[in-house]
């Protein structure tokens, strides 16, 4: 057995999911040129050189969502994570970022802990940070101010915390959609595909 590899707990799992997410939503941000490119700074991570937004209100915001998150990924109650890029004048919905997040439980079927080897994970997330940023090649330009938005997707009566609100889904009727690949750290298997509006 490689020495990498380790039982992996829900909790453990979690703090990989949420971290993935921190440089997900970071590396969307940057390539669909949400925020000016300056106010993003290089981290090593996943073998990857990934910008981060030096943003303060940004990196509020998202460490606010990231904290939920990881509450309900431990609670199991999170089953989506879906980023909405919308036109900033018309709130017009360009693109849905989705994340379908499955909890596979902690124990496989001979009741013993899930293990796997971390860096097989952070290869299975390198290839999905690698996917976003070639996507600028097939995405529509956004040549108009945009703004974006995060939506969780949660078991039903669920208890929300005041700060957050209900949201419509934003679909995009008739849109394009491109999967990309998937990771699981063999408690938490996280599928990712984006749509986005076509030119009229």
């Amino acid at each position: 057995m490689s020495t990498t590899e380790n039982a992996i707990s829900l909790k453990g799992s979690a703090d990989i999911v949420t971290e993935f997410f921190d440089y997900g939503i970071n590396s969307i941000i940057y390539q669909r040129g949400l925020y000016p490119a300056e106010s993003f700074s290089r981290e090593d991570k996943y073998g990857l050189s990934i910008l981060m937004t030096k943003d303060n209100e940004l990196k509020t915001f998202i460490s606010t969502i990231l904290n939920q998150l990881k509450t309900w990924l431990l609670t199991k109650d999170v089953h989506r994570l879906v980023l909405v890029i919308s036109n900033a004048h018309t709130k017009e919905t360009l693109e849905r970022w989705e994340f379908k997040i499955q909890c596979e439980g902690e124990l496989d079927a001979g009741g013993n802990k899930k293990s796997k080897d971390i860096k097989e994970i952070q290869k299975e997330i390198r290839n999905i940070i690698r996917q976003v940023t070639a996507s600028v090649a097939f995405l529509p330009l956004l040549d108009t101010a945009c703004s974006f938005d995060v939506l969780l997707y949660t078991s039903k009566d669920m208890e929300v915390p005041d700060e957050w609100a209900e949201s419509t889904a934003h679909f995009i009727p008739s849109c394009e959609e491109v999967r990309l690949s998937n990771f699981s750290t063999s408690v938490h298997k996280v599928d990712t595909a984006v749509q986005y509006r076509t030119c009229d």
